[in-house]
């Protein structure tokens, strides 16, 4: 073949082979001999040992075949979590750079030339007498590593401030009530707020025409009035200081009482119908009627009322003074929230995100300006506000009609009741919304709500006419376990 001709075929090949010569033919049956006669191959007696290697390093291989040796990948082999110790060995005399030439040559054969350009501080020597010449540097996992230190449990102290710690459990609150109160003829009225505790931890509760108090500290049930069969109890609210109470009355009248005598002190009047929610804070009361007027009461002055505020246009069923008392919020069955300063005869914030009747509501005692509402049988979501900016933080759906709110003095929590249709009770953390406890056993809605003077527990009533205590929130230092149980009689000796 032409010298021309082979350099055109792309393989080079003796002067006494031809490329027609490494054509192969599979026959049904070969011998070597007949193998080496199409071949042109002379026999492997007469090859040289240059001819055999020349074979021995072809590179076609058949699909699938082996090698007899193995050859480590060491980019899989995880070498760098090895090493050198930065200790330095004692240099001979003489060595100089010829030493770390020599470590750098090392460091390549044993760990590949990725090893190469680095070196151990120092210039220390691998062949090192030291037992610990080669120390294993444990790899920092991530906390979803099933190899983690503190899985494995194998942490050592020197990684304790790396490991992550396992997520704090949820707290435990008690799914029963530890208390319950027999309550006849406890309305079932969306729009009324009947069951308030006092900070002298009393409870008072409006029963068809008479409010009775019945002491937490000794079970003693009182009743303070009764307003006769041409009237009855729509609302009751406690001060502060938690002496006096004020009741609201069907026929629109705001009657004051000494708590603690049992003596009516005052009866104002300007509502044209019932009076469905009060609301004190240090020096004013507000009342909130089905006539859409909201009136500010002052105990110092002989008028029945100082200011009138007009901004609603359906009944008044939520009001609610912020902490310090700069801040009122009041909610109406025509769906709006809103927010009144203290000297302002109009409001300064008209929240209408709710879509049905607003009667649930809570300042944070937390954080100041911060306002949580809830809505009705057609909305059902919690949503927050702040006050001072007006924005909209947070919506949270909760598939029932919300009917209070109350936020926890004493963590940063939520608990909130519900009627149609789950009747349940729910306590929230804020200000991830996360259910720590869904709490079950009124069989009607639940309309009302108080806490504690402590913080720690809450009284819920419903239309099934009982009274039920819970367990739900930790006090400012400790849990305290409530050993009290059994069913108690709220009022009905007074009423049968």
């Amino acid at each position: 073949m032409d010298p021309n001709q082979r350099r055109k075929s792309g393989i080079i090949l003796p002067q006494t082979m031809s490329e027609t010569s490494l054509r192969l033919e599979s026959f049904p049956s070969t011998n070597s001999s007949s193998f080496r006669a199409m071949t042109n191959v002379p026999s492997p007696i007469a090859m040289s040992p240059r001819a055999l290697s020349n074979l021995a390093s072809s590179p076609i291989k058949k699909p699938g075949a082996c090698s007899d040796r193995f050859i480590p990948c060491r980019s899989s082999s995880r070498l760098h979590t090895f090493g050198l110790i930065d200790k330095p060995s004692p240099k001979k005399e003489g060595g100089g750079g010829a030493s770390e030439a020599y470590t750098r040559l090392l460091r390549i054969e044993l760990f590949g030339s990725d090893f190469g350009s680095s070196s151990p501080a120092g210039g220390g020597s691998p062949m090192s007498p030291n037992k610990n010449m080669l120390r294993f540097r444990t790899e920092h996992s991530g906390c979803n590593s099933p190899f983690s230190p503190s899985i494995l449990g194998q942490d050592s102290g020197s990684h304790s401030s790396e490991v992550c710690t396992p997520p704090k459990p949820p707290r435990k609150v008690p799914k029963t009530p530890h208390k319950v109160l027999d309550a006849p003829a406890l309305q079932d009225d969306f729009y009324l707020n009947l069951v308030d505790w006092s900070s002298q931890n009393v409870l008072a509760v409006g029963l068809g025409t008479c409010v009775y108090l019945w002491t937490a500290s000794n079970s003693k049930v009182t009743k303070l009035c009764d307003l006769g069969p041409n009237d009855s109890v729509c609302s009751v609210q406690w001060t502060k200081e938690g002496s006096f109470i004020s009741i609201g009355t069907a026929l629109g009248e705001v009657q004051v009482w000494d708590g603690t005598k049992c003596k009516k002190v005052r009866t104002l009047t300007g509502h044209q119908t019932r009076t469905g929610v009060l609301a004190w804070n240090s020096r004013i009361l507000s009342s909130g009627s089905r006539d859409r007027n909201i009136l500010q009461h002052d105990m110092r002055v002989s008028s029945d009322y100082i200011s009138k505020l007009v901004g609603h246009k359906s009944e008044v069923c939520g009001l609610k003074w912020s902490h310090d008392d700069r801040e009122l919020a009041s909610g109406g069955n025509d769906n709006q929230l809103l927010v009144w300063n203290q000297h302002s005869h109009k409001p300064i914030l008209r929240l209408q995100e709710h879509t049905a009747a607003v009667k649930a509501i809570t300042w944070s005692p937390h954080q100041s300006g911060l306002l949580a509402s809830g809505g009705g049988t057609a909305d059902r979501c919690i949503r927050f506000w702040n006050t001072s900016n007006g924005n909209h933080l947070n919506c949270v759906d909760t598939g029932s009609q919300v009917c209070n709110l109350s936020w926890s003095k004493n963590v940063n929590e939520i608990v909130s009741t519900h009627g149609y249709s789950q009747n349940q009770i729910m306590v929230w953390k804020y200000p991830s919304m996360s259910k720590v406890a869904t709490l079950t056993g009124h069989n009607m809605r639940v309309l009302y709500l108080a806490t504690s003077p402590d913080g720690q527990t809450i009284v819920t009533g419903a239309g099934d006419e009982t009274l039920r205590f819970w367990n739900v929130f930790p006090s400012m230092k400790a849990p305290a376990p409530v050993k009290d149980t059994g069913l108690w009689s709220l009022g009905r000796t007074h009423i049968r």
